[in-house]
């Protein structure tokens, strides 16, 4: 088991030092990679059960196998441990910058004679300028289309001599200056290569100054086709910049991060501030933040783009703040940066309504994201003959039912039930279930439970509708409702959120039922996203970036965010039981009386110390106790 005695008794001799922790499954593989200022406290915490422990947390710990962890000597020295492993391992519980490696930058060599911005996505600590990451390369791509119509640098690759017979087309039209031909000297091209670093870094004011000073002197030398070049270039970059919106009073370089969270994954928008103006933003998108709190992303967000980051700001204000880890997060930006950085989390003013217009920002754009995808019929059409043809199924799964158990430590345990038709999510058809026979940490068995109620149903109306039909059980002892057609429907294609024992558990269901031959299931693992199905021993990968991923994914998730849904309001309402439970004054008669009056618990929380008095047996001296007690 995860959680048995020789790991709980290697806990206890874990050291109460600052250090970075490593979790394995059962098969070796590296799960979750963390860091803490006291290993042992920190390590206990995965193991025991509190009635606020995240739905992750469960699954982590009972995935569990075996730890490691190394004591570091600062807080610091453990962030930089902690994102090394993270980056080098992958965990698939930790939250995760995709395809972090991938990002592209804008170099400038500053090492050769006739330096250019190029395109790279390998940063490297030598002579160069790097501006970025950027979050794809068309987002780059459109940057160097711009500073090139700013600025007239070379885009060839050719050995720069100055002595070409004739310069290429970009001269002419007026998007090099021509250094081939040797119409411009190794300093001057510098210059322009100068402004291009400080355009990069929004200060664009010495730029225009510098251009208008060279702008007058061509002037007066009569060099007035050079003069008028210099004065579009003036001209282009102030329009620029008039179009860059000035948020603060002073002229601070800041990043503004704020996200917007969907299902496992969060759309981060930075928006990139320099000189006081917004000089350009950026997106990207990270995994694994289910159940994680907002300030638990914030901070990985903050890991692992920053170390890939060649510039950090003197400010970077944070939708979310970063609670305990925030000083060493500072502390290692400050190494980085090697100058003061502050990390703000504000709390009124401007900044609040800038970071809210971000996250409005990132909230739009992951609707966008999923609009645009399943508006597409050709998409879900593509992805469903993508998951027929990868699981060989006989037809094309236009039914798609996906199940789920959320349970914190066995803790009030429920299922999700979430259908898709044609690709699409048929809400008024999505069932919960409250696991009632199994008692223990078992999900297997919580799984089992759910899949006889629901297939139990199926049957029930198959039987009501069709004498002698083929689908016999001696399980289907509950008539199904006659007025919930959509029991009798029967999915083309079963999915389980789970490995290859959720897997079992769900065909010996389905072989107890006699439904085994009519419903095709397969079971969807966190871990690589593997796809297990029935009789093959090896998982089925479906390719990334395919629609058939895509649309699994979406369903998975779906049918997580519902159980968690569920499963956080039945915890909530609990704890308000319990809390009237424990009020002196309010036994189990009293307890249902309110109930009976306010409608729930979460009812009484709302209502007023006078309303509560106007409750059989509840004077007002025990409504204003209740009432503390519930705030």
């Amino acid at each position: 088991m995860a959680n048995s005695p020789p790991i709980l008794e290697r806990i206890k001799t874990a050291p109460q030092s600052t250090g970075v922790y490593v979790m394995h499954d059962r098969f070796g593989k590296v799960i979750y990679v963390g860091k803490a200022t006291n290993l042992r406290s920190r390590l206990r915490s995965y193991f025991t059960s509190t009635p606020n422990q995240a739905y992750k947390v469960g699954h982590l710990a009972r995935a569990v196998a075996d730890f490691e962890y190394t004591i570091t000597d600062t807080d610091t020295e453990a962030l930089l441990l902690e994102n090394t492993l993270i980056k080098k391992h992958k965990p698939k519980y930790n939250a995760n910058l995709k395809d972090d490696k991938t990002y592209p930058f804008l170099k400038i060599d500053l090492s050769e004679d006739f330096p250019q911005p190029y395109f790279t996505r390998r940063f490297q600590s030598d002579n160069a300028r790097y501006f970025g990451p950027f979050s794809s390369a068309g987002s780059l791509r459109k940057t160097m289309t711009l500073l090139n119509k700013l600025f007239p640098y070379r885009s060839c690759t050719k050995a720069i001599t100055g002595t070409d017979a004739r310069p290429c087309l970009e001269y002419h039209i007026k998007r090099c200056a021509g250094p081939c031909i040797g119409a411009i000297g190794k300093e001057d091209y510098r210059d322009i290569i100068q402004q291009v670093i400080l355009f990069m870094e929004g200060k664009t004011k010495p730029v225009i100054t510098n251009l208008k000073t060279r702008m007058m002197e061509a002037a007066k030398q009569l060099q007035f086709e050079t003069a008028a070049t210099l004065r579009d270039q003036i001209k282009a970059i102030e329009q620029i910049s008039e179009k860059q919106k000035v948020i603060a009073h002073g002229k601070l370089n800041q990043d503004a991060i704020a996200f917007a969270r969907g299902g496992d994954e969060a759309w981060v928008e930075v928006f990139y501030f320099r000189q006081g103006k917004l000089e350009n933003r950026d997106h990207f998108l990270m995994n694994g933040v289910a159940d994680k709190p907002d300030s638990v992303v914030m901070e990985a967000f903050i890991q692992q783009f920053y170390d890939l980051a060649p510039y950090v700001p003197k400010e970077i204000v944070l939708q979310h703040d970063l609670n305990e880890c925030k000083a060493v997060i500072r502390s290692w930006l400050e190494q980085k940066k090697g100058s003061k950085v502050h990390l703000t989390n504000p709390k009124r003013g401007s900044k609040v309504r800038l970071v809210r217009m971000i996250a409005e920002n990132a909230n739009q754009k992951l609707k966008e994201r999923a609009l645009k995808w399943l508006s597409d019929a050709s998409n879900l059409g593509q992805a469903l003959d993508e998951i027929a043809e990868a699981l060989t199924l006989s037809r094309k799964p236009n039914r798609i039912e996906c199940y789920d158990i959320s349970n914190i430590q066995g803790s009030n345990p429920v299922g999700s039930m979430v259908v898709f038709e044609n690709g699409r999510a048929i809400n008024e058809q999505y069932r919960r279930f409250q696991i009632k026979s199994t008692k223990t940490i078992d999900d297997y068995s919580m799984m089992k439970e759910v899949l006889t109620r629901r297939f139990s149903r199926l049957i029930s109306q198959k039987q009501s509708k069709v004498p002698n039909t083929t689908f016999t059980t001696v399980h289907s002892q509950r008539q199904a409702s006659q007025k919930d057609a959509s029991w009798g429907k029967k999915p083309d294609l079963v999915i389980i959120d789970g490995g290859k024992g959720h897997l079992s558990a769900a065909l010996q269901v389905l072989l107890e039922l006699g439904l085994q031959e009519h419903i095709p299931v397969a079971s969807l693992a966190k871990k690589n996203e593997e796809l297990f199905v029935p009789h093959e021993p090896d998982p089925i990968l479906l390719p990334k970036g395919s629609q058939a991923l895509f649309l699994v994914q979406r369903i998975r998730d779906e049918a997580h965010r519902f159980a968690i849904t569920y499963h956080r309001k039945r915890r909530s309402k609990q704890a308000i039981l319990s809390t009237l439970d424990s009020i002196p004054g309010v036994g189990p008669i009293k307890r249902r009386s309110l109930i009976q009056s306010f409608g729930s618990a979460a009812g009484v929380r709302k209502a007023s110390a006078i309303d509560i008095s106007k409750t059989p047996g509840i004077n007002i001296t025990l409504a204003k106790r209740i009432k503390l007690h519930l705030a």
